[in-house]
């Protein structure tokens, strides 16, 4: 299985794991609907929307369980 790290695309992140869609919009971020998804990675996306470092870490790990 691959691995996702905040340098991951975020439709890549959806690709590895499909699940990550539901937390996605949990955490308030609409990544799917998004034009910047195919280029924007999921740590870019996250500290548009006001995450910090710890939070994007945070959720990183939950998207690889």
């Amino acid at each position: 299985m691959k691995k996702i790290t905040e340098n991951t695309p975020i439709t890549k992140v959806i690709e590895i794991n499909p699940d990550s869609i539901e937390l996605l919009f949990e955490l308030g971020l609409g990544c799917i609907g998004c034009s910047l998804s195919a280029v924007e990675t999921i740590g870019q996306g996250m500290r548009g929307h006001g995450f910090s470092d710890k939070e994007i870490k945070e959720v990183i790990k939950e998207l690889n369980k």
